[in-house]
């Protein structure tokens, strides 16, 4: 994720610069949720500044750019209501200009952005800079200054840095965080060498429809997208894009993949809420909504769902002879919901953790986990499992050591072989097999 622009300074360096400007002020996973949104909206007003002088470059003036754009909001993807005391200014100066009651002026400013961009309410004005706690600021002026001027020192127009900003800023920060407490990044989010290979199994074709419930900054679902980009280049003149849906249950984290996504002007649809015990992708019938393709990284071994959450489905998610698959771990529960939300024809791909594969299997007697894989196996639903052993020393602790995707199909594929692969070190070892 070396990305540079004209400053010098990698986006590593930068993100954690910002990052450490704040440090002491907030528990470490909660820095994203300050940070995330001030990239958003630094990014915002570039690409506005970048708008304006294209409009500038037509009219004569930046300051007639701006009152055109005032008065119509068509020319501009997002309209921003700041306005410098010199047009020749950065929209961004704003911001950064604030010197007093800081957290109170970039709070008006954010919803003043949201209030004139409806696509933007609940995502860019969620966050109040200027909260308290018993009296005592979250976030005092002088930390959120610092961060504000960390953030200041990079542009992020659209000829300066990826659009995959808020997805990589968020993933960088949550491997330095869990690497600083001496936890996996896994939980978090899909290591993006593991995303490009599901996407590339997973093969997606324009104007399918795919989900990802568990889809937390939407970065497998931007993968897909690529994904699908790379292999039309070149063979159609014009491509329908994907339709993305995800369902995310944390807010902050529902807030990013809204960013991730209107930074990509993606097609997309990201509903907030606990998928497990009430998906909100529904058909006109009620039922459990049907896509061509799945991706997910589910957080795994989760324990708090009890064999009631099971038989109380109304959604026919858990069928008989698998169902239930024991309170310590809801990952082949995660299965369940994805296989079922699958079309007849779809695919998926889930990262499972290796214990996924194998628990239970040297009992004598019966194994509730170890029944449900059988299911699966019996019904021929499992296309490959893609154990990444060893896929680098990074990207094996973000995995817990050796997980991988399990890559699924609708009911009516082709029969197969159920297929495992193992794959080593270099990537391309895998992206370059016929799967």
């Amino acid at each position: 994720m070396a990305n540079h622009n004209g400053n010098g300074k990698s986006l590593e360096s930068w993100i954690w610069a910002a990052a450490c400007s704040i440090r002491g002020a907030k528990d470490a996973p909660k820095y994203k949720d300050y940070i995330l949104p001030l990239i958003f909206t630094k990014r915002l007003c570039d690409v506005f500044d970048d708008e304006l002088n294209r409009i500038a470059a037509e009219v004569g003036s930046r300051q007639k750019a701006f009152q055109l754009a005032r008065a119509d909001h068509k020319l501009v993807r997002f309209y921003l209501p700041l306005l410098p005391d010199d047009p020749l200014q950065p929209v961004w100066s704003v911001i950064r200009k604030l010197s007093d009651k800081i957290g109170e002026g970039v709070t008006t400013n954010m919803r003043a952005i949201a209030k004139e961009n409806p696509l933007l309410q609940g995502i860019i004005d969620r966050v109040d800079f200027n909260a308290t706690t018993h009296g005592q600021r979250d976030l005092d002026d002088d930390r959120l200054s610092n961060l504000i001027e960390a953030i200041s020192t990079k542009r992020l127009g659209l000829d300066d840095v990826e659009a995959d900003i808020i997805g990589k800023s968020y993933e960088y920060l949550i491997r330095k965080f869990a690497e600083g407490g001496g936890q996996s990044a896994g939980e978090f989010y899909t290591p993006p060498e593991v995303g490009t290979i599901m996407s590339r199994v997973l093969q997606p074709e324009p104007g399918m429809e795919i989900y990802d419930p568990t889809c937390g900054s939407g970065g497998l679902l931007v993968k897909c997208e690529f994904a699908m980009e790379e292999i039309t280049r070149g063979k159609q003149r014009t491509v329908a894009p994907l339709k993305l849906f995800g369902q995310e249950f944390t807010p902050e984290t529902w807030a990013m993949a809204n960013m991730n996504m209107i930074i990509h002007d993606m097609e997309e649809q990201i509903e907030i809420g606990d998928t497990f015990k009430n998906p909100k992708f529904r058909n006109r019938q009620g039922k459990l909504r049907t896509f061509d393709c799945v991706v997910a990284n589910p957080m795994w071994n989760q324990d708090w769902f009890t064999e009631a959450d099971y038989d109380n489905d109304e959604l026919d998610r858990f069928p008989a002879g698998a169902g239930f698959p024991g309170k310590s771990s809801a990952d082949w529960g995660w299965v369940q919901h994805i296989h079922a939300s699958l079309n007849a024809t779809g695919r998926a791909a889930v990262v499972l953790d290796t214990g996924a594969a194998s628990r239970g299997s040297g009992n004598a007697g019966t194994n509730k986990e170890k029944s449900v894989r059988q299911w699966f196996v019996d019904h021929d639903l499992i296309e490959a499992v893609l154990y990444l052993h060893q896929f680098s020393v990074e990207i094996q602790m973000a995995l817990c050591g050796a997980g991988g995707p399990l890559v699924l199909h609708g009911s009516n594929a082709e029969p197969h072989n159920l297929n495992v692969k193992f794959v080593g070190p270099i990537a391309n070892a895998l992206l370059e097999s016929n799967l």
